[in-house]
This record gives C-alpha cells, sequence and structure tokens, in this order.
C-alpha cells in the first residue's frame, strides 16, 4: 500500500480509537534508537518464496497447523503473526518471518528467533517499555511503525499483527498468500492474548479484528496478488476459501 493512502486509513483508525498520533511516533523513534544500536534489516534483506502462508492467532490456527503439516511447507514462507509462533513451536514448525508487537509469548518468539526467525518488530503508541526491554535482545530485526517511517523504521501499511503479516508479504514481492488461522470473528485465543484462555473477544478486540477485515479485504482487491483462506471464519470478499489439500497440487 502506497503511504499517502495508509495514511488515509490510519487517520480513520486513530479517529475511531482515539489513538494519539503522537504516542505512535514517540515509540517508533525508541524503537529506531534501539535498532540504531543494534542493527537493523531493510527490506532488501529479507528475501521470500512467491508463495506465503500468514499464521494468525485464531480459533482455526492449530487445525489448520494440523493440515497444513502434510503438506510441503518448504514451498512456502512462513510468517507468523506474534503470538501464533507459539502454536507453531508447538507442531515443531519455525516460521521464516515473525510479524510482533511484543504482546505474545516472548520465551517463544525469543526461541524461534534464535533459530532463525527473522523479527519484524512495530511500534505503536503503547508497547514502547517493551520495544526498549525487549528488541536489544533479538537479531535480525525490521522495524516497522503505522506512522511516519524513519531511518530504520518502515511503514508497509496494516494495524495489527495478522493484515500487517498481508502487507509485508505484497511488500517483499508475494504472488500468493494464504491466511491461516485469520478467522476474523469474535472469539481470541490464548495464542493471541497469553495471559487469557480463550474465549469472546473484547470490544478493542473485536474492533481490531473488524479493521484487520478491512484491510485484507482491500489488500485482496487491489492488487494483482492472489488470496486464498483455509480459516474457518468470517469470509473475506476478494478472498478465496480453499480446501489446504489443494495447495499440494499448485
Amino acid at each position: 500500500m502506497e503511504l499517502t493512502l495508509w495514511m488515509e486509513w490510519y487517520q480513520l483508525i486513530l479517529e475511531d480509537f482515539g489513538f494519539k498520533k503522537d504516542d505512535d511516533e514517540r515509540s517508533a523513534e525508541s524503537l529506531n534508537h534501539v535498532l540504531d544500536d543494534i542493527g537493523a534489516l531493510i527490506p532488501q534483506d529479507i528475501h521470500i518464496k512467491s508463495r506465503v502462508i500468514v499464521f494468525g492467532a485464531g480459533p482455526s490456527l492449530k487445525p489448520n497447523i494440523t493440515i497444513l503439516k502434510t503438506i510441503n511447507l518448504d514451498e512456502f514462507t512462513l510468517m507468523a503473526a506474534d503470538g501464533a509462533t507459539t502454536a507453531l513451536l508447538e507442531e515443531d514448525i519455525i516460521p521464516d518471518i515473525i510479524v510482533t508487537d511484543l504482546d505474545g509469548r516472548m520465551e517463544d518468539i525469543f526461541y524461534a528467533n534464535q533459530q532463525g526467525a527473522l523479527m519484524v518488530v512495530h511500534a505503536h503508541g503503547n508497547n514502547q517499555e517493551q520495544i526498549e526491554k525487549y528488541t536489544p535482545k533479538l537479531t535480525n530485526v525490521l522495524g516497522t511503525t503505522q506512522s511516519k517511517p524513519l531511518a530504520s523504521v518502515y511503514n508497509f501499511g496494516g494495524f495489527t499483527d495478522g493484515d500487517r503479516c498481508v502487507f509485508l508479504a505484497m511488500a517483499l514481492g508475494a504472488r500468493e498468500i494464504i491466511l491461516s488461522g485469520m478467522d476474523f470473528g469474535k472469539m481470541v485465543t490464548h495464542y493471541s492474548r497469553p495471559d487469557q484462555e480463550d474465549g469472546p473477544a473484547d470490544q478493542i478486540k473485536q474492533k481490531k479484528l473488524k479493521w484487520a477485515k478491512k484491510l485484507v479485504k482491500w489488500a485482496a482487491s487491489n492488487s494483482e496478488v492472489r488470496f486464498y483462506n483455509i480459516s474457518c471464519g468470517e469470509k473475506v470478499d476478494g478472498v478465496e476459501d480453499i480446501n489446504p489439500d489443494s495447495l499440494k497440487y499448485k
């Protein structure tokens, strides 16, 4: 997504949630400083396959992973949205890329990073403390923001970890994006909120998922990337629902 267009989306999100742009920018500046100290990736450092699987942390995630383990995952770049990392590790799968705002299960994120997963750390208004605490412990980090980009902090578009995965994959040249565990519904899992049990999403989370769905719909309808969904959640216009078994034969 072009930055000028994203900024129009971003303004609507700020107004809807009552977030403050200054808070986002302050957090992005902190991330930029940390990356200046530890060294940062640039987008050209990240090479992906043409086919990408984006793993969200919705209720369909674990059933989807069980099925996906029966196909050759080496044909895909595996991109985990934050807490989805934990579910993948439970199945002995290391994601290639983790997109995180650092509120997932950090011990799992650290482990996956040590095993080779590239990190895309996102700065927003209420995670400045986590950025300063955790980012220096990570390696191979690309920084992102939802506000104005900085020298080591990029803006590819996207609001939640899941839809940011989608926009990152598009920016890096994906031709096919498969959504897994991206349910966009009213239930959340402990993969999404490590300190909570599976259950109904609160109003803020539901609103975030609605925005994520809108953004994925826009991405699917305004690009030449082919989108497929193997989750069991809400339908998304422009995204074709498919049986995971069909991925074997593409």
